[in-house]
């Protein structure tokens, strides 16, 4: 398990944003803020209001499952994690907007009829060094410090039978210095961490409800999935996943968001995702990792792509097709295939 999940902190905080921090996360020994939620018959203590609680499940037989606190619970499948909660995407919408500027984020996308939320680029100021002088000088000039990273996060929450799909994507950049002549800077995209969008989910499964222990039992709990990459007919590149449909889909999907796809449109009942890549927006001094492996520039029109997921036996197939919906064979097809399978491992 990473740092991030034995505790230490994340201390994300955008420009002009002075919310709260997670430094102390909710937990079942607080009393939850929500109106629906309230004790009815007049005012009470906490001490008394929690006394009694326990006094009434006292007789209840403790739950087995870890993975799951009322209706809130944790899947994983690989180093793909995402939330499954029983409640309908438009009642969670204002907890996950409330819970990203608890973060120190700022929210640059908040498109409620897409499921799609975005935040801004921020820095993890927990990363500094908290040497003497930097506890000493940051008092005073804390600007004066920085990481050379900048962190995105991208949350989509799909609807399902029973309520909803919350899953979170990162996506980082990088301050290097290529020529150190002229001590010119530019930022350049960085790999994606899976154990940050986790520790991420987490943190929002705690604020939906959860406790903590619960919380890190859950997230540890997994079986990796095994993806390859083979030829079809017509020499048409195929990702094989061994994993049935429902995880297959919502598993590309979360790598689609990772490698820089943008999803114009989904049809889940054809397994069909609308994509496009559009190149990151923090520098455009340097090509982006799908713009060097195309080989394209930053002027380059946006590439658009069918990505197909279908049931094949007990598994499932993810291939490429054309804007127009042929079946892609192509270089480009390929490196696609082979990006989207890198990152399912």
């Amino acid at each position: 398990m990473s740092d991030l999940i034995s505790g230490d902190k994340i201390d994300y905080k955008s420009a002009g944003n002075r919310a709260p921090s997670l430094d102390v996360p909710p937990d079942l020994t607080q009393l939850t803020r929500e109106s629906r939620y309230s004790v009815p018959g007049g005012n009470v203590t906490a001490s008394g209001f929690q006394a009694s609680q326990a006094a009434a499940t006292a007789a209840k037989p403790a739950a087995t499952a870890t993975t799951q606190v009322g209706d809130v619970r944790i899947e994983r499948s690989g180093n793909q994690r995402w939330l499954v909660v029983d409640r309908p995407p438009e009642k969670l919408w204002d907890a996950v907007r409330e819970f990203w500027q608890e973060s120190g984020f700022l929210l640059t996308i908040e498109q409620e009829s897409t499921g799609i939320m975005e935040t801004d680029f921020a820095e993890n100021r927990a990363k500094l060094p908290q040497d003497f002088i930097r506890r000493t000088i940051g008092r005073v000039f804390d600007g004066i410090y920085s990481t050379g990273e900048r962190d995105k996060f991208r949350t989509r929450l799909e609807r399902t039978g029973r309520g909803s799909e919350i899953y979170i994507s990162h996506r980082g950049m990088i301050e290097t210095i290529p020529n150190s002549t002229t001590g010119s800077s530019v930022w350049q995209p960085k790999p994606a961490d899976p154990e940050l969008e986790t520790e991420f989910l987490r943190r929002l499964m705690l604020k939906l409800g959860a406790s903590a222990e619960q919380t890190r039992a859950a997230v540890a709990q997994a079986q990796q999935p095994i993806a390859r990459v083979v030829n079809a007919a017509n020499n048409q590149p195929l990702l094989q996943i061994d994993e049935n449909f429902d995880r297959a889909w919502r598993r590309v999907g979360l790598s689609l968001d990772r490698t820089g796809f943008t999803v114009e449109d989904r049809d889940r009942s054809q397994g069909l995702y609308f994509v496009r890549y559009v190149e990151p927006t923090a520098n455009k001094k340097e090509p982006s990792l799908l713009s060097r492996v195309f080989g394209s520039s930053t002027t380059a029109a946006p590439l658009k792509y069918r990505i197909a997921v279908r049931s094949q036996g007990q598994g499932s197939t993810v291939s490429v097709l054309t804007a127009d919906g042929a079946l892609d064979a192509s270089a480009n097809a390929r490196r696609i295939v082979q990006l989207i399978a890198d990152d399912l491992k």
